[in-house]
């Protein structure tokens, strides 16, 4: 079993997801995107490193990570010429692992909930009065839940000093799933934090230790608002 943190954006639960629970058997289809392209950056505790042979599935660039992974490779919508891995070669990628329930459809990943953050990320406006709000990079927190809601709460707007309206918005999840016949450097953390070998069996990180525990220990490695090297991967499919 290997760990691997996934952002769920909250419109896409709201849209078409099916609200869950620690514990749960999931299956979603995960797209690797660009870190920096998502809520202002600042993911350095929730990136994922994939590696593996580049295949083509019904039109979708994939790695179908090792072990087992099946991920696929996010393009960027304004780039003037496609610069992921072409099919038949192998890649090295680093991103953001996010669910995408739109759009082209390929293999999911299945595996365990092993714990559910709500994420809550500061919005400001572009200018004062525009009523057009961006992401604050680096303003954001987490509240660990038992399950995730279907609907995603925001705060009034209130006026800050620069005259820009600022509010709080819930704007997604970071859950942590457990997905069988993989390793990630998230178990590898895990193992570490545990005193267990860091190349010990996969799955060993999770075995003998109260789900309260883990889900203490896995909140602990994923802080939000530090700021890491820019990823690999690019939005889209």
């Amino acid at each position: 079993m290997g760990l691997w943190h996934v952002y769920y954006e909250d419109w896409q639960m709201e849209c078409c997801g099916t609200p869950f629970s620690v514990g749960d058997e999931v299956s979603w289809p995960l797209l690797l995107v660009d870190p920096d392209t998502v809520l202002g950056g600042g993911w350095h505790d929730q990136l994922t490193e994939v590696a593996g042979p580049v295949e083509d599935v019904g039109g979708v660039r994939m790695v179908r990570e090792e072990p087992g992974l099946p991920v696929a490779l996010g393009a960027d919508p304004d780039a003037e010429e496609d610069l992921r891995p072409e099919p038949g070669s192998r890649t090295r990628s680093a991103g953001l692992l996010s669910v995408e329930r739109h759009g082209a459809k390929w293999p999911e990943a299945a595996g365990l909930v092993r714990a559910v953050q709500v994420l809550t990320q500061t919005w400001a406006e572009t200018a004062p009065g525009s009523r057009s709000y961006e992401p604050v990079a680096g303003e954001r927190g987490l509240r660990l839940v038992d399950r995730c809601p279907k609907w995603f709460k925001e705060t009034e707007a209130e006026r800050a000093a620069d005259g820009r309206g600022r509010r709080s918005r819930e704007s997604g999840l970071v859950v942590t799933l457990d997905v069988p016949d993989t390793d990630s450097r998230l178990s590898h953390a895990v193992r570490e934090a545990r005193g267990i070998p860091r190349h010990a069996e996969p799955g060993a990180e999770t075995r003998d230790i109260p789900a309260a525990d883990l889900t203490a220990l896995l909140e602990s490695l994923s802080r939000p608002g530090r700021r890491g090297r820019p990823g690999t991967a690019r939005r889209g499919a």
